[in-house]
């Protein structure tokens, strides 16, 4: 064992957040001390113990400064971990009533739990005190008066004294973190590593056009003006620790306070920032006065469309423009994400010409829409994220390299050529359509469904909201292309057809088991009314995989009003209803009957949130709730105990589904025959059984067809925007035989 006394040469732990300890190496030999080996997310070095102050000070790196006071090898039992603990004289660090808390790392065969580890710590430090005949300290893991730092690895103990307290990453001047903080420290190392120090000493402005909180802006704004980090901070770890030199620390913090002073006044560069939400324009001027830069920093309420050179910016200084962006960690945020990214190079290009960009991003597949290539990149950890710095040149005005020139251009010039033909594609759908859509009045309608392998997209249009799904890519596509591929197509869509970005929804379709078609993939609540014909129809296409209605199904509901005037109508699986309310409104021709429907009806279906929606589809088109009911129920078991007949029964059940709610599972293609004939049960003479499903090798049982008068009408059923796609459903109608 080696206890460290020297105070001329003391050794200590920096510790930072991965990816940046050569970083704060540098730093650390900048301060005056003398690094050593650098650890994962921790730097060791020896100073006097004022340097190591000012490292606590100025550091804007680190996250803890640790005096280590012991160093031992062959530690993996509690009671190894207890007598290090104990063999250490804690009178020289810890006063008569002081408090403790110990933070503890790591882990051993025998030592499986941190806290375990932290009370053994405590354990051996209280052996040594009374030992010595000192009271037991008391425990204050908040804001205790001695924090002890022990990492225990492969064996290997590292125990001493954080004289840091809180992390430093805590200035103290950030209160208002806004929707997405970016930690303090990291925030440094990104503008360390975009070259802002030496910037900062030319005078040079920088920008950031999404600046939410503002932590990046007051971060440069704090070195731009020589201003220590910690200056704001009432207290360190070492306030608490026996071994303190107020003194030396008073003289430290004095002569920080004197550079700050005259580094606001002789800071010559300006920071801008922007941001269209008034909150995090709010937390942003907050966090300023507090970190004592408000005067250094300009801020105002803007768009990333509207991003221009601000007002009195000469046009020859050239600076820095940064951004942390929105990195679209869930699928359903990348159609707005790809169209910010991309503006973000458009904005870039055309105000700051000259300028470096640096954007840090979680999704670098997201940085390739920018449209400049990246010089140097940084691999960083943000949180649990893998994310990287991307170091861009801004290219002069008619200086743009070939790359930079295509992707500088607007709309289609700006497209990869698989990004070019597949809006190609989208355009050409929309003009084959438009007869077809102009004649019927549909505004809900499948405008793409993977007419491009390499684009595997079904792409719906619900009025001026797209629906986008994703055919997960089989094994043999490479998923980073897939990725791109995505990217590219979100970027084009809401070009080609004029929508928001905020209205492309994505999602990702996958083979589902019964429970997962009723499972939530967003809470939203966001849903919005559609026609179709006559019916009005609730939608939502965010919150469930479905939207609540079956495209291409179309026909088949239109058919189902037609054969529906004054009869019985019977709905198995009926979803969210809009069968039946089709055939309670009846035939979509002009001038026909308001209540030339359904007599009365029936829907069945076991799911309570799409029976729900059933109801709410009901009532927005004023159906009568005694004549048009619904029933939760399994099918099977419905059609096996109810009884009564209907003259007209659609029967539309899922390709398999194993909910639980189900006493067994379901494969349409096993079970169908059993279906049939169990609702061929509740068939009134002369009536109808529409038989539809969506297997796409769907075989009929040849059973049925000896039993029953059975027509395949499937070629029938789909309007011009199915029509590719024959075999995405089959339709039967199936009747009694008559008697020969």
């Amino acid at each position: 064992m080696t206890e460290l006394q020297s105070t001329d040469s003391l050794h200590f732990l920096a510790t930072c957040p991965k990816g940046i300890e050569l970083l704060l190496a540098d730093e650390l030999a900048a301060l005056g001390t003398t690094p050593g080996k650098t650890t994962v997310a921790g730097v060791n070095f020896r100073a006097s113990l004022e340097n190591a102050y000012r490292v606590c000070l100025w550091s804007r790196l680190a996250n803890r400064v640790v005096l280590c006071l012991t160093r031992e090898e062959g530690i993996e039992t509690p009671e190894a971990l207890r007598a290090a603990s104990a063999a250490i004289d804690w009178r020289d660090h810890l006063g008569p009533g002081a408090t403790l808390a110990v933070d503890f790392h790591g882990r051993s065969e025998a030592i499986r739990h941190t806290r375990f580890g932290a009370q053994t710590v405590k354990d051996g430090v209280v052996d040594r005190l009374q030992a010595e005949g000192r009271p037991r300290p008391d425990i204050d893991t908040r804001q205790p008066d001695l924090r002890l730092y022990a990492n225990l690895h492969r064996g290997r103990l590292t125990l001493g004294v954080d004289l840091s307290g809180d992390s430093l990453h805590r200035r103290g001047y950030r209160l208002d973190v806004g929707l997405a903080p970016l930690k303090e420290n990291l925030a440094a190392a990104l503008l360390v590593r975009a070259g802002w120090p030496a910037l900062a000493k030319e005078g040079a402005p920088l920008v950031d056009p999404l600046c939410g909180a503002g932590t990046l802006l007051i971060e440069a704004a704090l070195m731009a003006a020589d201003i220590a980090p910690g200056l704001a901070r009432e207290r360190f770890g070492f306030h608490g620790w026996a071994g303190h030199d107020q003194r030396c620390w008073r003289e430290l913090r004095r002569e920080a306070e004197a550079r700050a002073s005259i580094g606001r006044k002789r800071c010559r560069s300006r920071l801008f920032g922007f941001d269209e939400s008034p909150p995090a324009l709010a937390a942003a001027k907050a966090n300023a006065m507090r970190a004592g830069v408000p005067a250094l920093i300009e801020l105002k309420g803007a768009s990333l469309t509207g991003l221009a050179r601000p007002e009195g910016l000469p046009e020859a200084p050239r600076g820095l423009v940064m951004t942390n962006p929105p990195y679209g960690e869930r699928l359903g945020e990348l159609p707005e994400l790809v169209q910010l990214y991309a503006q973000l190079g458009d904005r870039v290009r055309a105000a700051f010409p000259g300028w470096q960009l640096a954007v840090f991003t979680a999704n670098p597949d997201l940085g390739h829409r920018i449209g400049l290539r990246a010089h140097k990149h940084y691999s960083l950890k943000n949180g649990p994220l893998d994310a990287r710095l991307l170091l861009m040149a801004i290219p002069e005005e008619g200086e743009a390299s070939a790359d930079q020139a295509r992707a500088a251009g607007e709309g289609a010039s700006a497209r990869s050529e698989g990004a070019q033909m597949f809006a190609n594609r989208l355009e050409k759908n929309r003009k084959r359509l438009k007869k077809w859509l102009k004649r019927s009045g549909e505004s809900c309608y499948r405008l793409y469904d993977a007419d491009m392998p390499e684009y595997a997209l079904a792409i719906d249009l619900y009025g001026d909201r797209v629906h986008v799904q994703e055919y997960a890519p089989p094994r043999s596509v490479d998923a980073a292309q897939a990725q791109k591929r995505l990217h590219e197509a979100l970027g084009v869509i809401p070009e080609v057809l004029g929508i928001d970005p905020r209205h492309v929804v994505v999602k990702r379709r996958e083979r589902q088991s019964g429970k997962e078609q009723y499972r939530k993939q967003a809470a939203s609540g966001e849903r919005f009314e559609v026609s179709e014909g006559r019916a009005r129809l609730w939608v939502n296409l965010r919150d469930y995989l479905d939207t609540g209605l079956f495209l291409d199904h179309r026909p088949v509901r239109r058919m189902l009003g037609e054969m529906a005037a004054g009869k019985r109508f019977l709905n198995l699986f009926c979803y969210t209803g809009a069968a039946t309310v089709q055939a309670a409104l009846g035939p979509q021709k002009e001038g026909a009957e308001r209540d030339g429907g359904a007599s009365e009806s029936l829907s069945v279906d076991l799911s309570n949130t799409y029976l729900e929606w059933a109801r709410d589809n009901f009532a927005l088109n004023r159906l009568d709730s005694s004549r048009h009911r619904v029933v939760r129920d399994d099918c099977l078991r419905w059609l096996a105990t109810a009884g009564g007949e209907f003259d007209l029964i659609f029967l539309d059940p899922p390709t398999f589904s194993n909910s639980k709610k189900m006493a067994d599972t379901l494969d349409v293609q096993r079970d169908h025959g059993r279906l049939v004939r169990l609702a061929m049960a509740r068939l009134a003479p002369g009536g109808t059984l529409v038989f539809s499903n969506n297997q796409r090798r769907f075989k009929m049982d040849p059973d049925l067809a000896e039993q029953y008068a059975v027509e395949d009408i499937s070629s029938r059923t789909f309007d011009p925007d199915f029509s590719r796609n024959s075999d995405l459903h089959h339709v039967f109608l199936i009747r009694r035989q008559e008697a020969s």
